[in-house]
Parts: C-alpha cells; sequence; structure tokens
C-alpha cells in the first residue's frame, strides 16, 4: 500500500517520529535499529520492526502495522505476523505491537479470539485523529498528519 512506503520512509528516516506517537522521546529512537523483515515460507509482510540494539537489550521489540482500510482480517493477519516472527527468530526481548489507524472507524474492534492481547500492554492501538494539542506540536505528529491528509 501506498501509505505503508510513506510511513515506513518516514520512520527510516525519523524514527523518533514513531516513539513521540506513543508517548515516549523521540531520543529512545537512539536505542533502537528499524526495519521491514518478510517472514519466511509466507507471504506476510511487518510494515516496521523497531529491534533494539545489541547495548538495550531490556527494552521490547516494536511490531508496527499502518492499517489505513478496514480489514476483517487484520487482527489475525497481525498475530499471525507476529508470533510466526517470534518462532522463526527467537528473539529474547519482550514485544509490543503498535496499529497506527488514521480513525477509529476504520478499526474492526475487540474480537473475541484476541481479546486477552488487545486488551494487554502488548498492543496499542493510536488513531491519528485523535491527538490533543499538545500532541499535536510535536514535530513529528505534525508530520504523521500531514501524510494522513495527503
Amino acid at each position: 500500500m501506498k501509505t505503508d512506503t510513506i510511513f515506513y520512509s518516514l520512520f527510516k528516516t525519523f524514527p523518533g517520529i514513531f516513539f513521540e506517537l506513543i508517548g515516549y522521546s523521540a531520543s529512545e529512537a537512539d536505542a533502537y535499529q528499524f526495519s521491514s523483515v518478510e517472514i519466511k515460507q509466507t507471504a506476510f509482510r511487518i510494515d516496521g520492526l523497531f529491534l533494539p540494539s545489541t547495548d538495550t537489550p531490556n527494552h521490547p521489540i516494536y511490531f508496527i502495522e499502518v492499517q489505513f482500510q478496514r480489514d476483517t482480517k487484520f487482527y489475525s493477519r497481525l498475530f499471525a505476523e507476529i508470533f510466526l516472527y517470534l518462532h522463526q527468530y527467537q528473539p529474547t526481548s519482550s514485544w509490543r505491537a503498535v496499529v497506527i489507524y488514521p480513525s477509529r472507524n476504520l478499526d474492526i474492534g475487540q474480537q473475541e479470539d484476541y481479546r486477552e492481547l488487545l486488551t494487554s500492554q502488548r498492543v496499542r492501538r493510536i488513531y491519528l485523529n485523535e491527538f490533543d494539542e499538545e500532541a499535536k506540536q510535536s514535530l513529528g505528529v505534525k508530520t504523521v498528519a500531514l501524510v494522513v491528509e495527503a
């Protein structure tokens, strides 16, 4: 998707923007390397992956999915991607998933099969149109807003 490519380029070039989106300092990006990975033996592709640097192994891995269209199979695919990655790479770090939506109406909501994951601290859903005025002052958030408006 076009937005996936834009967000990949944005996070690759300005990784601090991602951490601003989730409420952390942009400098947190210094402890990570960003990439997009293809998981072998399937056609799954994770939109983005922040892996902690070797000197910060206690930081979590961040799986990023940018979802700009309604998809009833989205969460099954998201968790399949994550768990297949965990199976294949056997990372020692904990993990978090961040799903970025332009607005809440594209989120298919709680699905019973994934309720525990969706209500846990592991999964965070961000709705770009719901940022408060203080968050909107961040250069990173403003940059992402431009992508949404385009």
